[in-house]
């Protein structure tokens, strides 16, 4: 079927296909691409549609600490993790909310604290070739009085999330040896060290 995508001059005649609306949506899109020899050669791309998502590192300055989570990922299991676990950063989809709003929600879910102020960092495609979400980063600091519950994310979600309070710097080494091997869990931490924060 046609698209009402907007006209760019390399691009022309999208048409996209639903392959699935499973859990999210996976569309095919076929369109015609202008060649650097300049003919017009058809082309087709898989795109997975999941939404916007957001992401934050909560940390103390005066211990020198990082809050994670531990998780069990089936894409990791199926993809060399032998037991599936990984250690990320907060994270969470938008849904309806704006990027602000959503990241104080899955905080207080998934780890348990109630953040007061946050800074959003930067915004970044996460696997452009395939996925179409957009992450908006955010960092925060985090003190003992903030925690309100025991975190593990929503009951209705199944989520079954580990909450751990770590050094810094051991989280930083676990990114060299591998402990640590989600994306935008290392890109938070790299910032907290490239700005001097921890």
């Amino acid at each position: 079927m046609q698209t009402s995508h907007a006209s760019h001059e390399k691009i022309r005649n999208i048409r996209e296909e639903l392959l699935s609306a499973n859990w999210y949506k996976l569309k095919k899109y076929s369109f015609d691409y202008l060649q650097h020899d300049g003919t017009w050669k058809e082309q087709q791309r898989e795109a997975y549609d999941r939404g916007n998502g957001a992401v934050i590192m909560l940390y103390n300055k005066e211990k020198q600490t990082v809050i994670l989570t531990r998780q069990f990922r089936m894409p990791t299991y199926v993809n060399s993790n032998p037991d599936g676990m990984l250690i990320e950063a907060c994270a969470g989809l938008l849904d309806a909310d704006n990027p602000e709003d959503c990241i104080r929600r899955e905080t207080e879910e998934e780890t348990g604290y109630r953040i007061h102020d946050l800074k959003k960092i930067y915004e970044a495609y996460m696997s452009p070739g395939s996925v179409t979400e957009i992450l908006y980063f955010f960092i925060a600091e985090y003190e003992a009085e903030m925690k309100v519950n025991e975190g593990g994310g929503a009951a209705d979600e199944q989520e079954n999330i580990e909450v751990l309070e770590m050094p810094f710097e051991k989280a930083m080494a676990m990114t060299e040896n591998g402990e640590i091997r989600d994306a935008k869990t290392i890109m938070l931490l790299q910032y907290l060290r490239l700005k001097n924060i921890l």
